[in-house]
């Protein structure tokens, strides 16, 4: 058996302090952004004068979308900047700028400025992926599906106790307040990356910033550009039914009466599991490879797919949302650890900024997508396509990615530990 580097000692504490401080303030800020999204339809209806109901969902989708263009164009930007001056430092931007602009938004007084702030929201925020990258800068390679599948629980505990947390205050004081509330824990978040990381960031010297650290040097490195597409095709996919499903809970129903508190449940039941799979997938695969794990999730998510299509109640939905949830958890650590074992450490910035780019396109067609798949075939086709979306996808990963070998960072020294 082929011993460690040094520099991946599991005895050196201090990458895990990091990990810690990045996973709290990344559930911060995703229980942040979920307060307030869920419920844009009904805060432009109720405080921002838009009462016509034809245009409330066609100002939501324009909100919706609106960030997701702007982070797309930004992401790949960011990451150039991250890699040339420090992963910690975009992580504080995307927070504080955040906090600025979620504070803001609670005093717009109509939609257009509502829209603006969406659209500057996008190009400072991103916490995921600036997260994601400063720990995967400090772990050590054989810890690096653990340490990203916990950073993937941080966002599905988020995304599954926001909304209900968001929704209580909402009911009870309105829908300014959440925004305020959002600002706090994002300017939290900011304050225990601040205080609580650390990144020993070292610049690259300008050889290797013309090299591999460029964009087109990393789009150049063997299935990187693949998988760019399969951070694109899984937001992508999973957008198409986000939009929808609340109406196919409501079609499941005897009685649509309780229909939003019931869409909720299964949600949260969904990202709960999801949030568990995260983080005990993400550990398996850095025994069993990343590239067999995320197959395997990939697959098993795709062919879940089909059976929510045929399914007749909402006890059937919510069984077959258990299963799916565990597959979706196991996507998204496994296709971050692949990359992060892909590319070089001092080109992380702009690896996860060009994955930002294809997260935030996938987030933005899919909604757009799913709503006129639904209008035209019914609202049990979009999981159908899917499903057929996801199982192509599986058989992409499978043909054009390789498992990474070790690279130029596995060997350093131990002078230049895990917490570069």
């Amino acid at each position: 058996m082929t011993p460690r580097p040094a520099s991946e000692d599991d005895g050196d504490p201090r990458w895990r302090v990091t990990l810690y401080a990045a996973w709290t303030a990344q559930l911060f800020s995703i229980v942040g952004f979920s307060f307030v999204m869920p419920f844009f339809p009904f805060y432009i209806r109720e405080e921002l004068g838009v009462t016509d109901p034809r245009l409330v969902p066609i100002w939501a989708g324009l909100l919706a979308t609106a960030g997701g263009i702007t982070m797309t164009a930004a992401g790949p930007l960011w990451g150039m900047v991250a890699d040339r001056y420090g992963r910690k430092l975009m992580v504080q931007r995307s927070m504080f700028g955040g906090a600025v602009m979620l504070g803001l938004m609670g005093m717009a007084r109509n939609v257009r400025q509502l829209l603006a702030l969406r659209l500057l929201q996008g190009t400072v925020t991103g916490t995921v992926p600036a997260s994601v990258a400063l720990v995967a800068s400090v772990t050590p390679k054989h810890r690096i599906g653990y340490s990203l599948g916990l950073m993937q629980m941080a966002v599905f505990t988020g995304i599954s106790v926001g909304p209900w947390l968001g929704g209580t205050v909402a009911d009870h004081f309105g829908y300014r307040l959440p925004f305020a509330v959002t600002s706090a824990l994002l300017f939290t978040g900011g304050l225990l990356v601040l205080f609580g990381t650390r990144e020993r960031f070292k610049r690259p010297a300008p050889d290797e910033a013309a090299g591999v650290a460029s964009i087109r040097g990393v789009l150049g490195l063997p299935g990187m550009a693949t998988l760019l597409v399969v951070y694109f095709m899984l937001n992508l996919s999973a957008s198409i039914v986000a939009p929808i499903f609340p109406l196919f809970v409501e079609e499941l129903m005897e009685t649509p009466a309780r229909v939003a508190s019931t869409t909720g449940m299964i949600i949260a039941v969904g990202g709960m599991v999801s949030a568990v799979a995260a983080v005990t997938i993400g550990r398996m695969s850095d025994r069993l490879g990343h590239r067999r794990v995320l197959i395997l999730a990939i697959a098993l998510a795709g062919l879940l797919c089909f059976p929510q299509a045929l399914a007749r109640t909402v006890w059937q939905l919510l069984a077959i949302r258990v299963l799916f949830g565990f597959a979706v958890g196991g996507m998204a650590p496994t296709v971050n650890a692949l990359t992060a074992s892909t590319v070089p450490r001092s080109s992380l910035g702009r690896t996860y900024g060009l994955t930002t780019a294809a997260n935030s396109l996938g987030m933005a067609l899919g909604p757009s997508l799913g709503g006129w798949l639904a209008a035209s075939a019914g609202l049990r086709f979009p999981f159908v396509l899917m499903g057929a979306m996801l199982l192509v996808l599986a058989l992409m990963v499978y043909r054009s990615v390789a498992e990474p070998g070790p690279s130029a960072d596995d060997v350093r020294p131990a002078s230049e530990g895990a917490g570069e």
